[in-house]
């Protein structure tokens, strides 16, 4: 068992999501970092999008009902096992009755806490994560709160590993995301199209796993043509009649009827999971071709990087 002493702000079961569903409008959810999340599991020799804890902002307390072993990666927490401090980045050996606290938040917003065993709740739609705005899958279909107990089966002790740290991720809070054209880039002008790419842009705090909302000076929408309901991906960026873009994230609507004037890379979509209020952001316009390039070379990273671990 996983026994929450601390629920933390928002603690929840993921994975590599819902694949497949769209066309029914089930969003695919899952990690909203799943780079961060796939190292985690690649330390303790799991499948990289197996079930974890998603831990934001406000991390959880968790007393360990067996022997094994964990990591986190992906934000980086002061961490303590029985209140002496321990690493991120690194698998750590834990015992029956031991207790991880996640401390002060020093940068990013989400971790992955990743442990040599499997989670056992009940898959929907093929998938453990939990979609937290409509209260799907996970456990219970909620974030995680004081008192859960969270069942493990299949646990392992593995040799204890750690990530060089030329390979540890690094949140700025300041990040350069890499877009290509949106369905609808042509409606904006190119005075527009310019500024889109050319401003920096605050991370309002009403963003979350539905939408990564963006503040600046608003486009002026009056000329904008009126739109039929088409399909939303994750990391398409509309700009509604507010004129402030919206960013859709892992548990986005799956259509939408506002211009679309660009898309994030796939191979940079994993650093909106890292965003928090006031952070900023810029964008940077790619070509397909090198969006495609950018993603195969992340792959590969994440495929060569357990040779490399410690």
């Amino acid at each position: 068992m996983l026994n929450i002493l601390s629920g933390g702000l928002q603690t929840s079961i993921q994975d590599g999501g819902r694949r497949g569903w769209m066309r029914y409008g089930v969003a695919p959810g899952g990690a909203a970092d799943p780079v961060a999340m796939a190292i985690a599991n690649q330390l303790l020799g799991n499948q990289p999008a197996a079930a974890c804890l998603e831990v934001t902002m406000v991390g959880p307390k968790i007393q360990f009902g067996g022997e094994l072993c964990l990591a986190v990666c992906g934000a980086r927490f002061d961490l303590a096992l029985n209140d002496m401090p321990i690493e991120n980045d690194t698998s750590i050996h834990v015992r029956p009755g031991d207790i991880l606290s996640f401390g002060a938040l020093r940068s990013g917003a989400r971790a992955y806490l990743a442990v040599s065993a499997d989670i056992q709740v009940p898959k929907v739609f093929g998938s453990l994560a939990t979609q937290i705005q409509v209260g799907l899958g996970g456990f219970h279909n909620r974030a995680l709160k004081t008192g859960d107990s969270i069942p493990l089966c299949n646990v392992r002790v593995p040799a204890t590993r750690q990530l060089p740290v030329e390979f540890r991720l690094n949140y700025t809070g300041r990040p350069q995301l890499r877009v290509i054209d949106g369905a609808e880039t042509q409606y904006f002008t190119s005075q527009d199209r310019e500024r889109f790419t050319s401003t920096t842009y605050a991370v309002s705090a009403q963003s979350n796993r539905m939408g990564i909302r963006l503040e600046a000076t608003p486009f002026d929408t009056s000329e904008l043509p009126q739109m039929t309901s088409s399909g939303l991906c994750p990391g398409t960026i509309q700009v509604p009649p507010s004129g402030q873009p919206i960013v859709s994230f892992v548990e986005a609507q799956t259509i939408g009827g506002y211009p679309r004037i660009g898309h994030i890379i796939e191979a940079d979509q994993h650093l909106l999971g890292q965003l928090k209020p006031r952070d900023r952001v810029n964008f940077t316009p790619v070509t397909l071709d090198i969006g495609h390039r950018l993603l195969r070379e992340k792959h590969a990273l994440l495929a060569q990087l357990p040779a490399r671990f410690k």
